[in-house]
């Protein structure tokens, strides 16, 4: 790798000049600071940040602290977001990962984050959740992405799932459907919450709304288990079964919907609609007939978190980013 001497030598300047070219090009003449340019393309230079940042010289970076986001699929748009925004501004990132339910490895990690020494940071995580913030980043240029805190006033891009679940609703009102099961994802979850009453909202809007059957997965159990209320009512025959929709609190329940369903005999959307939730990352394909669900807006909540942080904005609010409606054959 060319170094900045060999730089210097080919453009016959000094090695403060090479400096200024990089760091302030204001200060050099026009064609000074072309014949190094040429140099710097000729060679293949590429300047050392940690060096820069340790000569203290200003150099914008956003340290991402990653729960889980970067280990597992559906979520990681939100990490690609944040580096092709900041590298669109000029900008760079980084990305450490941590796994929140571990004190030492959150320590560890906010160890490592710091000695690269950021400008700002960005916190994310895989699902929404109020999260604890490390004390010894409170200090920084701060945003959160896919999660939320009470220890700190901060501003935080988030899914609005309450227009995400009310737009579902929408669309089965639209298309007659009258009887709906819904299988949420566990009660306590921030975005089950705001989810039941999008589709509280927009059900009961109706004259003479059916009562809605709902369950709540248990806060212990895995997504195996998330639609294990539909098949007891299966179970009971299908002549008994008179819902005309499944409202699913996720893709993952609504793909063992799927399975419960046509194991029955029962035909989807014909005899039997689904609708699911969050639009995941090597699932949708999966489907079929495909799946009618709502996108979860990783990528615009990564963005937007990116540009609160390089435009300085001041907000300290909870920000709800749209989660698009994607409307396929499943009903």
């Amino acid at each position: 790798m060319a170094s900045l001497k060999e730089v210097a030598k080919l453009a016959g300047v000094s090695l403060m000049t090479v400096s200024r070219a990089i760091n302030n090009p204001e200060q050099l003449s026009e064609k000074t600071l072309a014949r190094v340019k040429q140099a710097i393309e000729q060679l293949g230079y590429v300047p050392n940040i940690a060096a820069q940042k340790i000569r203290g010289v200003s150099n914008n970076t956003i340290g991402v602290l990653s729960f889980s986001t970067a280990t597992t699929p559906f979520s990681v748009e939100i990490l690609l977001a944040i580096e092709q925004t900041v590298r669109k501004y000029g900008w760079n990132s980084f990305v450490i990962n941590a796994f929140e339910d571990n004190p030492q490895d959150v320590e560890q990690a906010v160890d490592l984050l710091l000695s690269h020494r950021p400008t700002a940071i960005i916190i994310t995580r895989h699902g929404l959740k109020e999260i604890n913030v490390p004390k010894r980043l409170a200090a920084y240029p701060m945003v959160l992405a896919n999660c939320v805190t009470q220890d700190i006033e901060v501003a935080s891009y988030i899914p609005d799932d309450f227009q995400g679940q009310a737009d579902v609703m929408s669309l089965l009102v639209e298309k007659g459907y009258k009887k709906p099961l819904c299988l949420y994802i566990p009660h306590n979850a921030i975005a089950a919450q705001k989810r039941q009453e999008g589709l509280h909202t927009i059900w009961f809007a109706q004259k003479n709304a059916h009562p809605l059957t709902e369950f709540f997965m248990d806060e212990s159990d895995d997504y195996l288990h998330g639609a294990d209320e539909l098949k007891k009512l299966l179970e009971q025959g299908v002549e008994h079964f008179d819902y005309d929709v499944i409202v699913c609190g996720n893709d993952r329940i609504a793909l063992l919907a799927y399975q419960m369903l046509l194991a029955k005999g029962l035909r989807i959307p014909q005899d039997v609609a689904v609708v699911g939730y969050d639009n995941m990352v090597g699932i949708a394909h999966l489907f079929l007939p495909p799946l009618t669900t709502v996108q979860l807006p990783h990528y615009e909540m990564g963005k937007q978190a990116a540009l609160h942080l390089i435009e300085g904005r001041k907000g300290k609010n909870t920000y709800p980013i749209e989660c698009p409606l994607v409307v396929r054959e499943s009903c």
